[in-house]
């Protein structure tokens, strides 16, 4: 067997196992997905997102900001609530928001950092999921 081989044999072995490790995750992501299409009707998303932008912008951080989670499952959640005519907005906010501020980490960040750096990044950091929300999707707009 030549080098070559070897090192194409080795690259499997090791993308499988990639893939072994990050099955559990994508398994979890599907999972969710069906949940989100039984529990969440298109109703109880119309109740809350109503179209005014700066109220289902903030709608959306504060729902990122609350649920917990991994980035992929927010994507998932995001694309969901966009095929449900949700503003980008919103859902560039609610992403922006899932991945930066952490309330169900509070207690933990307090006691890892302290009570005033916990709650001032958490603070900044849902005002800014709200303005990374809106250059964002400004930016998209002027590249179209």
């Amino acid at each position: 067997m030549t080098k070559e081989q070897k090192g194409i044999i080795n690259s499997f072995y090791k993308t499988f196992g990639a893939f072994k490790e990050l099955f559990p995750m994508l398994l979890g992501v599907i999972l969710l997905l069906g949940l989100f299409r039984t529990f969440i009707s298109k109703k109880m998303i119309s109740s809350l997102f109503t179209g005014e932008l700066l109220r289902d912008t903030v709608i959306g951080s504060v729902i990122g900001s609350v649920a917990a989670g991994n980035p992929i499952t927010s994507y998932i959640i995001g694309g969901e609530l966009l095929r449900e005519s949700v503003s980008l907005l919103a859902v560039t906010a609610f992403i922006v928001a899932w991945v930066t501020v952490g309330v169900i980490q509070l207690p933990m960040e307090i006691a890892a950092f302290g009570k005033r750096f916990a709650f001032v990044r958490n603070i900044l950091s849902f005002v800014l999921s709200i303005l990374v929300a809106m250059a964002t999707v400004t930016t998209l707009m002027v590249l179209k």
